[in-house]
Parts: structure tokens; sequence; C-alpha cells
């Protein structure tokens, strides 16, 4: 977006009180992020971080919570207890004939679908906070080689304070999304996603100015740009289907006569697949740290997915992007319906005969472009690991695919939505 549309959208009134609304309830979100639970020694929580500073294990943990976990803030748990939950709850709408009927009956399905992602998000948040204070509660456990006690006061009342804490805060972060969504700009949980992320970047850059020295730093940041730019490149990209409407009469009014289409993008399920995978992926390591467990499974899983550029972690982490492109887009867009729609309304595709035919020209049209989709999103995500890996700034730079789609993928899609709401607020016409 111009300089000048983005002057624009702070003189629209109504659109800079959505900008400003949504950078207050992020201004919020960070400053939770470093309040800590009631109960928690502030002072011996900073001591065990710099102990632990420059662990990838710890860096991986703390990614998507911002730099709260580690914190033990009250936003410590961050967005992961409602990406588990999504995650959990979308699985379970292709298996469960219930959560399946009410998905196909709109809105209100929806609404029931969203209500019961939040009473997980709930539950999973109470098991979360109490495993993780279970730990700090051990001094050692959590922060591996630093003994400082982190709970002082370990009474069965102050350890109840502090869950509720931890759990309210999750609360409060999904309700920041949802407020986002709806009176803000772009999809709250990207945005909080995008924002965790994001304040994590700048200290991994100077870890690897200080560590590699300039010149290090200068290709890292070039391959940084060069991600940026071909997932710019790929997200603009879209395959346009054609539609026909005919002509109908209602009333006395003529209605149809129009051409339009429908626009399929190449990556259709964004950051969304990314984002479930690179989760995923997270629970392996984050329960391992929490149990202290030293069998040999949890060796296994220490070795192979702890320092997030294996060759098994990256090759796990490829299949699974792929498996949730096709996933994502097989419930977020359905051929069937968006042909009954096109049937319903006297729409055609261009020497495709109506109903059956249309889904089925659609369906392969959309699997054609799932599979380059899926394929593009595996590879950006996995490449700068390989990159990083080999300038051996991986320990330094962790997640850095991972957080350069993201970041690219939300921020594009928020500059969309700006520019739309530009666009509707200031369309002057054909004629002018």
């Amino acid at each position: 977006m111009h300089i000048s549309a983005f002057g624009a959208a702070l003189r629209t009134p109504d659109l800079r009180a959505k900008i400003l609304f949504t950078l207050g309830l992020l201004a919020i979100y960070r400053l939770g992020s470093v309040v800590p639970t009631p109960g928690v020694d502030y002072s011996a929580v900073q001591r065990c971080i710099d102990v632990v500073q420059g662990n990838s294990v710890y860096a991986l943990i703390n990614l998507f919570s911002g730099g709260a976990l580690l914190q033990l803030s009250i936003f410590a748990l961050g967005i992961m207890p409602y990406i588990t939950a999504s995650i959990i709850v979308q699985l379970m709408t292709v298996v469960i004939p219930r959560l399946e009927s009410l998905k196909k009956e709109g809105q209100a399905g929806q609404a029931k679908i969203t209500q019961y992602t939040r009473y997980l998000t709930i539950a999973l948040a109470v098991l979360q906070s109490t495993a993780i204070l279970s730990l700090a509660r051990t001094p050692g456990a959590l922060f591996s080689g630093c003994n400082e006690n982190i709970v002082p006061n370990q009474g069965i009342w102050i350890i109840l304070v502090m869950v509720l804490a931890m759990t309210a805060g999750t609360a409060v972060i999904m309700w920041f999304g949802e407020l986002i969504t709806e009176r803000g700009i772009g999809n709250g949980m990207s945005i909080l996603i995008f924002t965790s992320i994001i304040a994590t970047v700048p200290s991994q850059f100077a870890s690897v100015w200080g560590a590699k020295g300039a010149f290090t730093f200068a290709i890292t940041l070039g391959i940084g740009v060069l991600v940026m730019a071909l997932v710019v490149f790929v997200e603009q990209a879209q395959r346009r289907i054609p539609v026909q409407y005919a002509k109908r009469m209602v009333g006395r009014k003529m209605y149809g006569g129009t051409s339009t289409y429908i626009p399929l993008k190449v990556n259709m399920a964004g950051v969304i697949p990314v984002i479930f995978a690179s989760s995923l992926l997270f629970i392996p390591t984050l329960f391992v740290q929490l149990t202290g467990s030293t069998a040999g499974w949890a060796q296994w899983v220490q070795q192979n997915f702890g320092s997030g550029s294996g060759s098994i972690y990256l090759l796990t982490y490829f299949l699974l992007i792929v498996f949730f492109c096709y996933f994502y887009v097989s419930i977020t867009f359905n051929p069937v319906e968006v042909a009954d729609d096109m049937k319903r309304y006297g729409g055609f595709i261009p020497g495709i005969r109506a109903g059956k035919p249309t889904a089925d020209y659609l369906d392969y049209v959309l699997t054609r472009l799932t599979a380059p989709g899926s394929m593009y999103l595996g590879i950006i995500a996995v490449l700068p690991v390989f990159a990083f890996g080999y300038l051996g700034v991986s320990s330094q730079f962790i997640f850095g695919g991972t957080s350069l789609l993201i970041m690219v993928g939300v921020g594009l899609d928020t500059v969309k939505q700006i520019e739309a709401q530009l666009q509707q607020r200031n369309y002057e016409g054909f004629l002018r």
C-alpha cells in the first residue's frame, strides 16, 4: 500500500478508528506479555532467562508467545491454546456428524462451533498452565541449569490463583483476537501471532550481528528479503474462472446478463497451514521440556525436533504443511455449494454445464492449484532453515522460514483489507 493510501486511510474517520483500535489492543497484548503472574519472583525469572539465553529449544518454545512464556507472565500461554483447540475442532468436524451438520447450518452453526472452540481453549489453558507451574515450583525443572526458586510461596491457594491468572490471560487474548476481527482490521488471531513473532525478530537479528558479524548479517537479511519477494509474488497469483449470468425477469425488473469471475488463488489456504504445522511440531518439544523426561524417546524428540533444523523435523514439517493445505482448502471452499449457488442465480461457466459438471470442474481446478500452492508453502518454510543452517545462524534465527511466511502473509492480508475498505469509502464511480 502506498504512503498516500495509508495517509488516506488515516484521514478516513471510521477506518482510522479501526486502525487505532487494533493498535491499542496490540499494545495491551504486548504489555500483558511482560506483566508477571502473581506469586512469581520476577527477578529470579530474569536470572534464569539469562542462563538459558541462546538455547534453541527455549527460543523455539518461546516463539509463539512473543517472549511471554519464559517470563511466566499473565499472557504466558499466548494464542497457542486457541490454535490447538481450533485444529482439534476442525479435525473433529470431519469425523463427528453433529459438528458437520452445524457447519452446514450457516452463521448460526458456525457460532456454535466457535463456542465449542472457546470452551476447549479454556480447558487446554488450564491443563497447560498447571503443567508449566508444576515445573516452575521445582528449581531447575523449567529452566535447565538454573536453580533459582521461581515460586517462593507454593501454597495451594497461590498456585490456584496463578493457574486462574494464566487461564484468564488466554481468555483475554482470545477475546482480543475476536474483537480485532469484528471491529478492527484483519484477522485478529493472525495479527496476534504476527505481533508475537515480529516482537522477537529484532533480537534475533541482533544476535546474528553480534555472533557472526556484519557480512553474515547482510546475507541473512538478503535471504529474508528474497523469501519475502517470493511470498508476495505467489500470494498475488490467482486463476480466474469466468462466470456468465443469464438474464432473468424478477417482477418487472431484468436481472443478470453480466460477466464476472471466481478468483482461485494459487495459495488458497494462506499462512494457516504453516501456523498449524509449526504448532503441532511445537507440542513434542514442549511436552518433553515440561515433563523433564530423560527416557530414550525424549532424547530422540530433543535430538530431532528440538533445534528445528533436523532432517526428520524438516521432512515432517513439509508433509504437515502439504496436508494442512489440502485439508484447510477442502473445508473453506466447497465446489458443490459454489456450483449450487451459481445455478440458483442463473450463473454458469462457459462451456461447462451447470450443477454437478460445474462442481467437478471447480474441484479439478482447485486440486491442481493446491498442489503447487502447498509445495510453495513447504519450500518457502523449509528453504531458509537450510540457508540459515549453512550460514551457522540457525541457533540465533529460530523458525526463520515460518516467521517470514507468517509476517508477510498476515501483512499482505491486512493491507489488502485496508485497501478494500478504503476503495469502498472513496469509490468515485466509472464516470468522473
